[in-house]
């Protein structure tokens, strides 16, 4: 698969809801950080005010605009850009699939849009190489990211049988297509992994990388991929993706590792050996490099009991921009928390019943 393909197979997007916003007069909501939520928009009529969390500049969104959040940040909707915000908790009733809530009697605002979940202890990391705002204002683009969202709603709304499945496919396209046409639409001169997927040289290296992540890459082969000098190569890549190549290549063997870990029952060993390490020491040296722990304590709280798994996945949320020393401390609370979660629950059972 190619290097975006990748990264949103590893996030496995899942339970999707389709829903509209009506809202009319002056109006603001606020909304929470959205704890691993892809959302993704259509502007039917009207037009109102988008920010969001750590981006400076507001966005004017009109009729026919489609927008996608992938980043999980809190933001902000309203008929201007100041003035207080009622919470999205207030007006919002808890998930449901089809509905329409009507705001200050609606009439100014149209809107429809879908959000998904994403799965996985790395989805922070993950939804960090990701821009936080695709704001889609050209046609033909916006055609069909709007039918793609008006389907799905048609589609949670009637219940037809296989809607499920359809609604699954849609909410992918959704988001493929959203990403695409961001990445084709913007300048060249914005940095971060995502953008540098549009950069032909330094996006020829990043598909190698991704299409064979056990190869035992040099700086130097990478460079020839890129059609650079080794130098110039590392320097471009480090001031547009953020990180040394080689360093990438490591992060991106060990979210494919923790993936495995996380979803399938093989022994660390093949985990090892199918991402090119000779030996399991070397590549439990790699793993604890990155991620702050050893494979086999990873796998462990994998297995650790459902609270504790959900008390620590929820921790995840809140790091916004990981790096190795803060998924050393991330992954190190996780395996605290589901330790002293499990034996709170271990207390609890062996303890007498009160009368």
């Amino acid at each position: 698969m190619d290097p975006l393909s990748d990264v949103l197979f590893l996030l496995k997007p899942h339970a999707y809801v389709s829903s509209g916003f009506d809202a009319g007069g002056d109006w603001a909501v606020q909304f929470g950080d959205q704890h691993k939520l892809i959302k993704c928009y259509a502007v039917v009529s009207g037009d109102c005010w988008l920010t969001v969390d750590g981006v400076a500049d507001p966005v004017r969104l009109v009729a026919g605009d489609c927008f996608v959040l992938p980043t999980g940040r809190p933001f902000r909707l309203g008929s201007s850009i100041d003035g207080a915000a009622v919470g999205a908790g207030e007006i919002f009733p808890a998930a449901r699939r089809g509905g329409v809530v009507t705001l200050n009697g609606g009439g100014g605002l149209f809107l429809v849009g879908s959000r998904f979940g994403v799965k996985g202890n790395r989805a922070d990391m993950l939804l960090s190489m990701l821009p936080p705002i695709a704001h889609i204002h050209e046609q033909p683009e916006q055609a069909a990211l709007r039918w793609s969202v008006e389907q799905m709603m048609k589609e949670l709304r009637e219940e037809q049988p296989g809607n499920a499945l359809v609604a699954q496919h849609l909410a992918h396209m959704m988001l493929v297509q959203a990403l695409r046409v961001h990445l084709d639409t913007g300048g060249g001169d914005r940095v971060g992994w995502f953008f540098s997927l549009a950069d032909r040289q330094l996006g020829n290296a990043l598909k190698a990388i991704h299409g064979e992540p056990a190869y035992q890459w040099s700086l130097q082969e990478l460079g020839e991929i890129a059609g650079m000098s080794r130098s110039t190569f590392a320097l471009r890549f480090k001031e547009r993706v953020g990180e040394p190549p080689m360093q990438y290549v490591a992060r991106w063997r060990m979210l494919l590792a923790c993936d495995r870990l996380e979803n399938s029952n093989d022994p660390v060993s093949t985990v090892a050996a199918s991402l090119g390490y000779e030996s399991e020491s070397a590549f439990s040296t790699a793993f604890k490099r990155v991620m702050g722990c050893s494979p086999r304590q990873y796998g462990r709280f994998r297995k650790a009991e459902p609270e504790a798994s959900s008390v620590a996945a929820s921790s995840l949320s809140h790091e916004r921009h990981p790096d190795s020393e803060n998924g050393s401390h991330r992954v190190q609370h996780i395996i605290a928390v589901a330790a002293a979660d499990g034996r709170r629950a271990s207390d609890q059972r062996s303890a007498p019943a009160s009368r």
